[in-house]
């Protein structure tokens, strides 16, 4: 079974979320939008754009619970309901709550290290 196909996004909490957002886009030059995040487009090595974005955000953190962690790493699956059957199966610690919308369905584990992990379906296409 095809389980984690690479990485949707990375989540940052931040005690001033503006003010760190500003630091990565004056010192690093990351396209911060309104949202609070970008998108990052994948390419092949000559700089083709291919299918998938990686986002990044900055954010108070709210979203990271019941995790105390300063991040939360959001990772492409390839079957999220199949997924969240195998890892409850394994005896993983799986919450309940799932989401579903345009930009695909996300579910939620904690890792042994208390570290809450997104996982996310694309769209069909995506």
């Amino acid at each position: 079974m095809i389980r984690v196909t690479g990485i949707g996004g990375i989540f940052l909490k931040a005690k001033d979320p503006a003010v760190l957002r500003a630091w990565y886009k004056k010192h690093l030059g990351i396209d911060v939008q309104a949202w609070g995040g970008t998108a990052f487009r994948w390419a092949d090595t000559s700089g083709k754009p291919i299918g998938g974005t990686t986002a990044w955000l900055i954010a108070d953190g709210k979203d990271f619970a019941p995790s105390t962690a300063s991040f939360m790493v959001n990772y492409r699956v390839a079957d999220l309901e199949k997924l969240l059957a195998v890892l409850r199966a394994e005896g993983c610690d799986v919450l309940e709550k799932t989401e579903e919308s345009e930009y695909g369905k996300i579910g939620w584990v904690m890792d042994p290290e208390a570290n809450k992990v997104e996982l996310w379906q694309p769209p069909e296409g995506q």
